[in-house]
């Protein structure tokens, strides 16, 4: 499985987590070059707290393009 955005290959891994028609991948799977910290956070009940990330491919961004539980909680273990 792969993201591509603008051209560019965001992330790939054949490990993904498949959770509400989202799938996660491994963080270390991200080609961090195109993502930056954003300072958005929100909370699903039975995820917890997500933080987000910009992606930034050739100087166009994705506000909030991507998300991860750095916590999640055990339901979504």
């Amino acid at each position: 499985m792969k993201a591509i955005w603008n051209g560019k290959i965001l992330v790939e891994s054949d490990d993904t987590i498949l959770v509400e028609g989202n799938h996660y991948f491994p963080i270390e799977a991200l080609n961090q070059e195109y993502f930056d910290q954003s300072n958005t956070s929100t909370t699903c009940f039975w995820k917890g707290e997500a933080n987000y990330y910009n992606i930034v491919v050739d100087g166009q961004v994705n506000r909030d393009g991507a998300w991860y539980y750095p916590s999640p909680k055990n339901a979504a273990k």
